[in-house]
């Protein structure tokens, strides 16, 4: 008994100062309080894979103002990525609740509960690989952003950098690039396109749309309120 007191008391201290290491490797996130980013890992992770692949590659990425995106794009990706944004803290308990019993039912990963903040948290800093060490430092960054930042500065950041298509990131080089205007102006209608190809924009084209992401447009609008 004595032994495995001992050797329980060990792997507590190894898990202590594991869990020490990630957080004090953790980036500052205070400087986005006021600084905007000009870079993410997910653009370099972009910029990478096509540089494996010999291709060209142009990234186009222009940053607008919290109060010049129109807020249709505003209100349409939030009630379709988080729609209890502004109620959390970072992490929807009750979505991961939810998430787990889904899939659960269904036997495989058929539905995620990641919040802006935590997406946020993944495009800035991490990889998309799924593993419990890069699980960890997200939900860490996550509560750093929550602590340091405002929600509007969060879901500002979030639209402008986030990828919309291949080479394009942020809410204004999205609405120049499919439908030649400014994100200021985008309708209900083009937001909630926008906003429906969010999970997979390179596969859901917004100039292209399919018949899935038109059924994601239309849910999008009803979520936003519009009965048409």
């Amino acid at each position: 008994m004595r032994r495995l007191g001992r050797g329980l008391a060990a792997a507590a201290a190894l898990v202590f100062l594991y869990l020490s290491y990630v957080y004090l490797t953790l980036p500052d996130v205070r400087v986005l309080a006021k600084e905007n980013p000009k870079t993410t890992a997910f653009m370099q992770l972009r910029v990478e894979e096509a540089e494996d692949a010999d291709r060209k590659f142009t990234i186009r990425h222009r940053w607008i103002p919290y109060g010049r995106i129109s807020q249709n794009l505003k209100r349409a990706v939030v009630v379709t990525e988080d729609a209890a944004f502004f109620d959390h803290e970072g992490i929807d308990l009750d979505e991961i609740k939810a998430s787990l019993e889904r899939n659960w039912e269904e036997g495989r990963f058929a539905r995620g509960a990641s919040t802006i903040t935590q997406q946020l948290a993944k495009n800035l800093y991490l990889s998309p690989t799924r593993n419990p060490v890069r699980k960890l430092r997200e939900l860490f960054i996550t509560r750093r952003l929550e602590a340091a930042l405002t929600k509007r500065r969060i879901l500002e950041i979030y639209l402008n950098v986030i990828e919309w298509g291949d080479g394009i990131f942020g809410c204004e080089a999205a609405a120049r690039a499919y439908f030649g205007k400014s994100a200021a102006d985008l309708s209900r209608e083009e937001a909630a396109l926008m906003a429906g190809a969010i999970i997979n924009p390179r596969e859901l084209r917004v100039d292209r749309p399919n018949r899935r992401l038109l059924r994601r447009q239309q849910i999008v609008l009803r979520r936003m309120g519009d009965v048409d």
